[in-house]
Formats: C-alpha cells, structure tokens, sequence
C-alpha cells in the first residue's frame, strides 16, 4: 500500500507466480476526486465503500467488527454466514460459484469483494458489469498474522482505517505474547486435523496457516518438518502411519445434531485406530453454531488461544474454549 497526493495504490502480488501482480488498485477520496491529477494505472474505486456484495463470511465479520457493516448490502452463500446482522439486513446473491448477476446488480454495489482461485479463468458474468472487483487473495497468505494484516487494506476501502489499524494492532500484540508463553512451556500435545473426503485426507502442510500456527502454540505435529503452504493430499494409511498415535484430533463439521463418537466410526471404519479417538481426545467444531469461519481468518489470536489451551491442560480452564468442544 502506497501513499500517493490524493489517492492510495494497493498493489496485491499474484500468490501463485510471485514474479507477477495480480490486481492494482487506485482509491480515491470522493471528497477528493475533483482535485486529484495523474493517477497511476489501476482498478479506480472511490472511498469509502458504501455498498458491496461479500461473497465470504470471513470478509463480512471483519466488516462488522470495523464498524462498516451497513455497508455490505449483499452475500453469497447466506445459509453459510452465521452472523445475525448480515443475515437480517443483507441480500441473498446465490450461491458464489453461481452467483445471481441481476441480483448483485440491482443493489448497486461499488465493489465486489470476491476470492481469486488460481486458472479460475475469470469472473464471467460479473466482470461484464463493470463493477469493480476486490480480489480478496488474503486466504492464500502461509503467516496468520500476515493474513490478519490485510484487514488495514479493507479499512482503506471502507474508510475505516483507524479501527482496522487499531484492530490489527491488538491481534498482533496479542499472537505474539500467546506465541511467547507457549514457547515457555514444555512441548505440548500433539495435533491431528480434518477428516478423510472421499478417498483423501487433506492435512495442513508445514508452512500452511494451520501448520505455523500449531507450531506457534508449541505443539506436536507430524507434518511440522513440511515445507508446503497449502494441503497435503494423503490417503488414510498415510495418515495413520504418520499421525495415527497424535494425542489430540480436531475436527470440524456442520450439521444440526452434536458429532458423537458412534458416528465418526459410521462414519470411516479407519478412525477406529487412531489413539485420540479411543482415548477420548477428539474435540470438535459445529461450524453451524460456532463463528469459526467467521473469526478466525482476522482474529487468529483468538484459534491459537483456543490450540495452546487444548495442547497444554491446564494453562486454561477448560471451559474456556471457544470453538471446540470434547465429543461424547
């Protein structure tokens, strides 16, 4: 982010050929537009944003937090966002890979805010509307706190860059001083994450965001030595030779009934051999009634809190977990 006279440019790098930018972005006060000259080359969009379709959950919570949430006045995916405000007052725009385009025109957004995935080949439709598009590639960041600092970018958008500097600020100091009492404890327990899909377990690379942040919390973790930033296809028997004995096992599912132990073995006849399930120790995330998806992403202060706590019993109270939950 770059501080012009009048404007700000906002360069974002491809995540996936870091020889290349992926977006440009020139902001622009409304209160200045009829005075600012020789802007640089790049998507122009007037500040601050007053309407806009979210396509995330994520995005929508941080809006909300910034005090900006009047100004998403629609979603995507509705039925996945678990916040009563977006729900009551934002429009349902589709589903986001088949987002409803007459829909998000009708409402008159200034910006799009929409996730890049690489070879997508574009935005279709929404692109011929000429409403300008914000690539929210903040997912693709491997450092939680790298992630959490987009939110400064987002307050620029929405004028409300002294509560996301703000914010920011309090996640930062907070990771940090989570990440230096864990390193004074002993090595906590170790991890395992996710489910099998399919025929695939997909686990946390090394360098993922979840591999830093198990790493931040001080805990084991089989993957820990892995250089990879994204997931990790591997088949259960993979798994199960590298991280069948983990201590702990969090899972995350959404459904409306409480994840039992009886129905993880329904569920995969396999999980019966891992260690954490027959000891006990797997806890779990109903993503339904918890605002994991919501939080974590700007807040990851919060998750690794919640990881140090269940690595290390009794460093916490053991009711003071915020996402998961031990299963019966």
């Amino acid at each position: 982010m770059t501080q012009g006279d009048g404007y700000w440019r906002v360069d974002i790098r491809d995540p996936w050929k870091q020889d290349r930018t992926l977006h440009t972005y020139v902001l622009v006060s409304r209160k200045d537009s009829a005075r600012v000259r020789d802007l640089p080359d790049g998507t122009l969009i007037y500040t601050p944003v007053e309407r806009s379709v979210v396509f995330t959950a994520a995005h929508c919570q941080l809006l909300c937090w910034l005090g900006a949430g009047q100004a998403i006045t629609g979603v995507c995916d509705m039925k996945y966002i678990n916040i009563p405000w977006v729900r009551a007052h934002a429009e349902d725009c589709g589903d986001g890979m088949l987002p409803m385009v007459e829909n998000i025109v009708d409402l008159r957004p200034q910006v799009l805010l929409i996730s890049p995935f690489e070879n997508s080949g574009g935005y279709g439709r929404l692109e011929q509307t000429g409403i300008p598009i914000v690539e929210t590639a903040d997912y693709m960041e491997t450092s939680p706190l790298g992630r959490a600092a987009w939110m400064r970018f987002y307050g620029l958008l929405y004028g409300r860059s002294h509560e996301a500097d703000s914010l920011f600020q309090t996640v930062d100091s907070t990771y940090r001083q989570l990440c230096g009492e864990a390193a004074a404890m002993p090595k906590g327990r170790s991890v395992l994450t996710e489910r099998i899909t399919g025929s695939t377990w997909y686990v946390p690379g090394g360098r993922s965001t979840m591999g830093v942040m198990l790493a931040d919390a001080h805990a084991g973790y089989a993957w820990a030595a892995d250089e990879h930033s994204g997931s990790l296809p591997l088949s259960f028997e993979e798994v199960l030779d590298k991280a069948g004995q983990s201590d702990l096992w969090l899972v995350k599912y959404n459904g409306p009934e409480p994840l039992t132990r009886d129905m993880l073995q329904a569920e995969y006849h396999g999980y019966s051999q891992l260690k954490a399930l027959n000891g006990g120790e797997v806890y779990a995330c109903n993503t339904t009634r918890k605002p994991y998806f919501e939080e974590v992403s700007f807040r990851p202060d919060l998750l690794l809190r919640e990881i140090i706590s269940l690595t290390h019993p009794g460093w916490m109270p053991a009711d003071s977990l915020r996402y998961y939950e031990r299963i019966e």
